[in-house]
């Protein structure tokens, strides 16, 4: 029983994903998700009270994916510059893995725009991330790896051109190979932190 509850909420949220991807948020409803789905209104609502509590399920599952993956670089990684370079693999990742979804990540934006309480969980990652990165960049400063930088700014360039990317990736999709774009640059920037010799 346990197993097929999991397997209904997995196809509720599946649907969904495609449903926000391809027409957004706003234009598709609970009726339209548990067609695509094949499940009931009372399953649908078995798992999730509300549309909004499912878009926030999806949100929240994306985010804790992607913090799980970089803390496993991080902890299986040698030095700090293995680290984040190991982690530009990641929007690689990202790009591969969200085939045909990445309006997701604009529904994000456009529904933290209209709700504070979406607002506060799409910001919240962001903020997160770049403390995170700027802890690591510090770490690479005062180890030796890196040359004196602010780490704060850093961290915020590192970022900024992900969230790029992905802007990139959702306007212009067959503009390039975004994922290989976003890894060369970021590994670029890092490499622009690496303390010269002499």
């Amino acid at each position: 029983m346990q197993q097929r509850s999991i397997e209904t909420r997995r196809r509720i949220m599946s649907a969904a994903i495609a449903l926000f991807s391809a027409q957004g948020y706003n234009v598709s409803g609970v009726a339209e998700i548990c067609s695509a789905a094949g499940v009931s209104k009372g399953a649908f609502y078995h798992h999730f009270p509300s549309k909004q509590a499912l878009f926030v399920a999806v949100l929240e599952e994306w985010l804790a994916g992607l913090d799980s993956e970089i803390k496993r670089i991080r902890g299986v990684s040698g030095s700090v510059t293995e680290s984040l370079l190991a982690m530009t693999g990641v929007m690689r990742d990202i790009f591969s893995q969200a085939e045909g979804q990445l309006p997701m990540f604009l529904e994000f934006w456009v529904q933290a725009a209209r709700n504070p309480e979406i607002e506060a969980l799409v910001i919240a990652p962001y903020r997160r991330y770049r403390h995170f990165f700027a802890g690591v960049i510090q770490q690479g400063i005062d180890q030796g790896e890196f040359e004196d930088v602010d780490a704060d700014l850093a961290a915020g360039m590192l970022v900024s051109m992900a969230v790029g990317y992905i802007l990139q990736g959702l306007v212009d999709p067959g503009g390039a190979d975004w994922g290989m774009q976003a890894q060369q640059s970021l590994e670029r920037v890092i490499g622009s932190l690496r303390r010269r010799a002499g």
